[in-house]
């Protein structure tokens, strides 16, 4: 029986054919989480596809395919998306396992951190998108001037928008953590945030413009958590520089 690739210690070395064979093993243990995600997800592709057409009105629960193949390879590519969901943290897990050892253990401990609360934040962002954006904009898109178009949602064309919802959502719920990685290298500071807060503002906003789900209702429910985010990242920023100036004459202290 195979087994798992063994994670190398902080600094230690390894020949680069070592770890070669360690990334080929990781790899192949990250395609199998893929394929038995996806088979999971394909055992249970009817739920899957109840919850994801949920915010679709009840008389459009039934989506439209338009070729014979259409509704077997749009439920394998679904399942292939949700496989994905469900191998993420295996996925993640093993690239980490890869590159822990160039970090020291207080580093890892603070990209642990950082990868928690990342999570946090993509999970709040599903979450979003899900219960509170996509029933508007797809109530909105759906009922647009009904009186002069018939509209039958083709089941790619909206897994494809639901997709990109979320995942348009996801990445910018992870405005705080972007925020923090500038102010750790030096690029931004809680001071510059605060100053061009109204430009911060403005370029959300833009940013909540350019989103999935152009009617104004969407885009505002957009926007709001934008700002909300924007805001909270400026007093990250001032929280992690404080931390960092408390640390820094700790550290010369006893280096002295």
């Amino acid at each position: 029986m195979a087994r798992l690739p063994r994670r190398l210690g902080h600094a230690e070395e390894a020949t680069l054919g070592e770890h070669l064979e360690e990334l080929r093993s990781r790899l192949f243990v990250m395609l199998g989480a893929l394929v038995l995600g996806t088979a999971v997800a394909f055992a249970f592709h009817g739920h899957v596809l109840d919850w994801l057409n949920r915010p679709l009105p009840a008389h459009h629960h039934r989506l439209l395919t338009t070729g014979v193949a259409e509704p077997f390879t749009v439920t394998i590519t679904v399942c292939i998306y949700a496989g994905f969901v469900l191998a993420l943290p295996v996925i993640l897990w093993q690239l980490w396992l890869f590159f822990a050892p160039a970090f020291d253990p207080a580093a890892e401990r603070r990209v642990l951190g950082l990868a928690l609360f990342a999570v946090l934040l993509a999970a709040s962002g599903v979450a979003f998108g899900y219960w509170v954006l996509l029933p508007r904009a797809v109530h909105f898109l759906v009922h647009y001037d009904h009186r002069h178009f018939l509209v039958l949602p083709r089941a790619s064309s909206y897994y494809n928008f639901v997709v990109t919802v979320l995942v348009g959502i996801v990445l910018v719920f992870q405005t705080p953590l972007v925020v923090l990685g500038l102010v750790y290298l030096g690029v931004l500071s809680s001071r510059t945030l605060r100053r061009q807060r109204r430009m911060g503002y403005l370029v959300t906003a833009a940013i909540a413009l350019a989103l999935p789900g152009p009617d104004p209702v969407t885009t505002f429910l957009e926007l709001l958590p934008m700002w909300v985010l924007f805001e909270g990242s400026i007093w990250l920023a001032f929280l992690v520089e404080r931390r960092r100036a408390k640390v820094t004459p700790a550290s010369a202290t006893l280096g002295g």
